[in-house]
């Protein structure tokens, strides 16, 4: 239905309609991709990442995990991957961020070198959709995994090389939804160059959950979201 490839350290939207499946597959070694979710009806509830870790009781999200919103309700499954660690606990990068670690960049000097913090690209996609700041939340930073750090501290560490190209991801949309990805490096990656990756991008149509669909029965409080979705979408 659709294919397309995003642009290393670029920022995309779409809108997937209840039923479709996005794949996103890296392009490159070292993928990320930074992703947030709003349902096209009920704009401003949008993913809630905390509520999503802690409703299902992990800290990354992974298949048949959902993706839930700060209304209690399912906007999107994990339905299959490659990897089973996505981060969800590290945010976004900044543009002070960018700006420290890889030097100062624009548009007006670098033209599509710009070195573009995953916070300015979500941003401005968000304001293609008429949403702005106040609609910007926590993202899911997938192919990438960040793991406790060796010190008393409660520090994290990012696992570079975790992900590969050829490492993919599906997502199936629950209701009409909004989704919204940068490919920025992670806030924690630690190399000095900027090399983010670019990834494949593709929709397709696919079956609603059935009684025994995975992503219901991975916990009650799954399943609890998708029948919260499924009553109000009615």
């Amino acid at each position: 239905m659709l294919h397309e490839q995003i642009p290393a350290g670029a920022a995309w939207s779409l809108t997937l309609r209840r039923g479709e499946l996005l794949q996103l597959t890296a392009l490159a070694d070292n993928a990320c991709v930074s992703l947030l979710l709003y349902p096209v009806r009920r704009v401003p509830e949008r993913l809630c990442v905390p509520d999503t870790l802690k409703a299902q009781m992990q800290a990354r999200l992974k298949p048949p995990m959902v993706l839930i919103s700060d209304h209690g309700r399912a906007l999107a499954s994990m339905v299959a991957s490659s990897l089973d660690w996505h981060d969800c606990l590290t945010g976004h990068s900044t543009e002070a961020h960018v700006h420290a670690r890889y030097g100062r960049s624009d548009y007006a000097a670098d033209r599509n070198g710009w070195r573009q913090s995953a916070r300015a690209g979500l941003l401005d996609e968000l304001a293609k959709h008429g949403l702005g700041e106040r609609d910007l939340a926590p993202t899911v930073n997938l192919f990438t995994k960040v793991v406790p750090g060796d010190d008393d501290r409660g520090s994290l560490s990012f696992v570079p090389g975790y992900a590969v190209a050829g490492d993919w991801v599906a997502l199936r949309a629950e209701l009409d939804v909004l989704v919204v990805l940068s490919t920025a490096p992670h806030p924690l990656d630690p190399r000095s160059q900027w090399a983010p990756s670019p990834v494949d991008l593709q929709v397709s149509r696919t079956s609603t959950p059935g009684p025994d669909d995975p992503s219901r029965t991975f916990r009650p409080e799954s399943g609890r979201a998708l029948a919260e979705t499924e009553r109000t979408e009615r």
